[in-house]
């Protein structure tokens, strides 16, 4: 047995609370901005899913009765700002305490009936990641191709340059543990989190799981926030952010490499004609091909230095990962 203090999403906090090892404390943290329409219905299935969990609803600037919704459906509700997913996410990975936390969007477009079998993967097998990949059944309304054509490219990117079997790297729908959740050192304001998260745990090497979940449509009265092309291009731009970040020497040293080789080229005939002749033909192209020469050295360079100095990040990194506890089992 062991003591815990658990924050009750009905307000304070609740010190004394004595569970058996096998009984962690769950949260389900919601992030929603105007979704008056579906909150409560989000709350209460999740209430209904997870009976034991704290349900938290992080309002982001809502201008509608997203908040009053949330609360009257027994959430606990927290005001945040400024706009942005990513900036939501930071918030409550921040102010919630917890064992496990589940994510899932206010949009009631994923399925809460299968909350319990992500939590139970999560702990059974002693992940810190489980994601619900959506399989929408080829319904358009509820999964528009542009939308799945972005996720499948995007999720390939993922794939090739950070490695993983992720098949949805874009789902809003995880489970995490305790030391994901509380290591976890996000930069992105918007959609792009989701991405973010992914790469986290696949440089740290953390252990991760995926569960195929039904993908529902929203609504009718209901607007996605989502924008197809401008968060499709924030999104493929933090994955090339993340790779020169986690790969500067793979990234400086095929620049390097690419700069060396436009010198060569260049240089090669001014040589084959100084060989035959004595003479430079075309001076400013001889020090240009000098200049990428140089650049291609540097780039290699700092391509070297950087990574050095990243691997000492991961290090830091996995380490205080390590210092937190991995989740309990579920199973005696």
């Amino acid at each position: 047995m062991r003591e815990w203090a658990v924050r009750s999403w009905t307000g304070g906090w609740r010190p004394g609370w004595t569970m058996s090892r096998h009984e962690p404390a769950i949260a389900v943290i919601v992030p929603c901005h105007n979704e008056e329409q579906t909150i409560g219905r989000v709350v209460e299935n999740a209430q209904a899913a997870l009976p034991n969990a704290g349900v938290y609803v992080f309002d982001n600037a809502s201008t509608d009765r997203t908040a009053e919704r949330a609360r009257a459906a027994g959430a606990r509700v927290v005001s945040t700002s400024p706009k942005g997913k990513g900036v939501v996410v930071n918030r409550m990975f921040a102010d919630v305490d917890a064992d496990v936390y589940l994510l899932v969007d206010g949009d009631s477009t994923y399925d809460l009936g299968v909350a319990s079998k992500l939590v139970r993967k999560l702990l059974d097998e002693r992940l810190d990641m489980v994601v619900g990949c959506r399989v929408d059944e080829g319904h358009e309304t509820a999964y528009r191709y542009g939308h799945r054509f972005g996720n499948r490219m995007l999720t390939a990117a993922i794939r090739g340059m950070f490695g993983g079997t992720f098949t949805d790297v874009l789902s809003g729908y995880r489970a995490f543990s305790r030391r994901y959740v509380k290591t976890f050192p996000s930069h992105s304001k918007g959609f792009e989190i989701e991405a973010e998260m992914t790469v986290h745990a696949l440089t740290i090497g953390m252990p991760c799981g995926e569960i195929d979940t039904r993908y529902g449509a929203r609504p009718a009265d209901s607007v996605s926030k989502l924008s197809t092309y401008t968060d499709g291009t924030r999104i493929l731009i933090t994955i090339m952010r993340l790779y020169v970040s986690e790969h500067p020497f793979s990234f400086y040293g095929a620049v390097g490499v690419l700069l060396g080789g436009v010198s060569v080229l260049l240089a090669l005939p001014l040589l084959t004609y100084y060989l035959e002749t004595g003479l430079v033909p075309r001076l400013p192209t001889a020090v240009l091909s000098l200049g990428l020469m140089l650049s291609g050295q540097l780039a290699w360079v700092c391509g070297t230095i950087l990574d050095g100095v990243t691997r000492g990040r991961k290090e830091l990194r996995r380490m205080a990962y390590l210092r937190i506890p991995g989740p309990d089992s579920l199973v005696p």
